[in-house]
């Protein structure tokens, strides 16, 4: 069997385990927001959100970085 196959086919069972044991609805309330949604797919929101955090953290030290190295000014005003 290819390893990429299998690599997937794992990658999906497990998944599939996790949304099966996760689906209980719960209740998530920030300030004046309350949000229902299965517990999987919370925990999909969270990690889409350090991904996206993350990446622009990342982007930020790059440029600022990057402007060091060619002594630009850290901002245009």
């Amino acid at each position: 069997m290819n390893w990429k196959l299998f690599s997937i086919l794992l990658l999906v069972a497990l998944a599939s385990i996790f949304i099966v044991q996760n689906a209980e609805v719960v209740e998530l309330r920030f300030l004046f927001w309350k949000v229902v949604m299965s517990r999987a797919l919370m925990f999909v929101f969270i990690m889409l959100t350090g991904i996206a955090v993350g990446w622009l953290l990342h982007s930020h030290m790059w440029h600022k970085q990057r402007r060091k190295e060619q002594n630009l000014p850290e901002s245009y005003d």
